[in-house]
């Protein structure tokens, strides 16, 4: 199992709506990765990921169900989910 520092992120287009992030990059992927593929890696236990925050804290990465709705990623520190995913850069 990989413990991966994720480290940019690619939001859908908005067109007037909510965006939501669709991929994620790390130096240690060859291309981004779609959220569909970190959920499934998550859930098959064959990777974890996470972010840094620029004080050094690391904030697991998630997988978020709710009723009706695709399970989604989010990071988890401190006992509480965050949105210190959306915080991070876009991926070039």
């Amino acid at each position: 199992m990989s413990d991966v520092r994720i480290t940019c992120i690619t939001k859908s287009a908005t067109n007037g709506g909510y965006e939501h992030i669709t991929h994620v990059g790390s130096p240690q992927f060859t291309k981004n990765w779609t959220v569909a593929e970190v959920v499934a890696s998550i859930d098959a236990a064959t990777n974890t990921f996470f972010v840094q925050a620029s004080n050094g804290k690391r904030a697991d990465v998630g997988v978020v169900r709710e009723a009706g709705k695709r399970p989604y990623i989010r990071t988890y520190a401190d006992g509480y989910y965050n949105d210190n995913l959306l915080a991070l850069p876009a991926c070039a």
